[in-house]
């Protein structure tokens, strides 16, 4: 992708060549790797079935955790969270709040604002910065930290909102609550500017229901409606998910999981004759001593008894046993094995081991009690 296509634009000669790749770590899934041979996935036709008109949660919640710069993963306790939380209580409560109070007080009309106090200016200013924020990160593919940015205009707005509290102000001073109300409007009609890359959706809705033509993003943080303009409810943009959605989706993603469980066994080797074969001198043997090799992840130095004598053997299991727990332990080794040194440890035998698909490995031992050290094994 990186090297051949560009490549193959370039000779081609008509289209665009990439200038930037930008290359992400992995997303996770409820605490495993995605795979969609073993059916550990979330599927789209499925995700749409299941959650009709939702769209844009599911992209908002995998932009918000885009593994950029590390791995991520997602869980549906997380989509649940990140839906609740931040689109329907913080966006989608603001817009609703705006709207519902503008048809009470001005029957759906931007109202004429007054002048304008300090802390109004204020938030205007940061309206105005705050466009330039988001697309400076979507230049740069940081989409995590513009879809950030872009949500700090619904926190301006709420938290604006919230503060002013002209539910209260309108009896002791309308005129204020015109400003405020006009205000709270073009945070609004902002928030379907900078939203949109990420949620066009419900932006559409937005934009249609404030009366804002889409693509304006040169006007971004700009006052963006007139006084007197007329505007209508989006209707609710964020259906809360409730925890029996939640519970739904995890119990199908391991149902389909263990339904289609793939278990991936390695190929046969090239055959043997009979005469190579018993060329193997394979015996029982007994760990008696057991340490971790230093500076490696994997390596244990055995000292394991054969039955002939005691000899040290490296092996690779460090990462599935303790070398605590295994002294005692009865393993099938390889003792005809050609010495070899590893990391500095002259090895002198091979444990033969059982290895699944997931890379978990399983001593092989006898089932019944009697074998000694040095059995043969046939």
């Amino acid at each position: 992708h990186c090297i051949i296509f560009p490549i193959l634009l370039k000779e081609h000669g008509e289209y665009i060549l990439p200038y930037n790749v930008p290359a992400n770590e992995f997303m996770n899934l409820e605490g495993e790797k995605i795979s969609t041979s073993r059916n550990w996935a979330v599927w789209l036709h499925e995700y749409l079935e299941d959650f009709p008109g939702k769209q844009d949660e599911l992209r908002y919640v995998l932009c918000s955790i885009m593994p950029e710069q590390k791995d991520s993963e997602f869980t549906w306790t997380d989509f649940q969270d990140r839906v609740n939380n931040e689109l329907a209580d913080i966006l989608g409560n603001f817009i609703n709040r705006a709207v519902v109070l503008t048809g009470k007080y001005y029957e759906g009309k931007v109202p004429q604002p007054g002048k304008y106090s300090a802390e109004d200016e204020q938030v205007l200013a940061e309206m105005r910065a705050i466009p330039e924020r988001v697309a400076e990160n979507i230049q740069k593919f940081r989409f995590r930290e513009a879809l950030a940015e872009a949500m700090t205009m619904a926190r301006l707005g709420n938290k604006y909102l919230a503060d002013q509290e002209p539910w209260k102000v309108i009896k002791s001073d309308p005129e204020r609550v015109q400003t405020v109300m006009y205000i709270c409007l073009q945070i609004a009609a902002n928030c379907a500017v900078v939203l949109d890359p990420f949620l066009p959706f419900t932006c559409e809705k937005l934009s249609n229901a404030l009366g804002v033509a889409r693509g304006r993003w040169s006007e971004a943080g700009k006052e963006l409606l007139s006084p007197g303009a007329m505007i209508t409810s989006p209707g609710i943009l964020f259906q809360k998910i409730e925890d029996s959605m939640v519970e739904a989706q995890v119990q199908k993603l391991t149902e389909a999981h263990a339904a289609n469980e793939v278990v991936e066994v390695a190929p046969a080797k090239p055959e043997m004759t009979f005469e190579e074969f018993q060329k193997l001198d394979l015996r029982l043997g007994t760990i008696l001593e057991a340490e971790k090799v230093p500076k490696t992840k994997k390596l244990l130095k055995l000292l394991v008894d054969t039955g002939l004598d005691q000899r040290t053997v490296v092996s690779g299991i460090a990462e599935s046993y303790d070398p605590a727990n295994i002294v005692g332990q009865q393993v099938c080794l390889l003792i005809n094995l050609a010495p070899r040194k590893i990391k500095g440890i002259e090895s002198q035998g091979m444990i033969l081991m059982a290895e699944n698909a997931k890379g978990e490995l399983s001593f092989m031992s006898p089932e019944k009690a009697g074998f000694s050290s040095g059995s043969e094994i046939k």
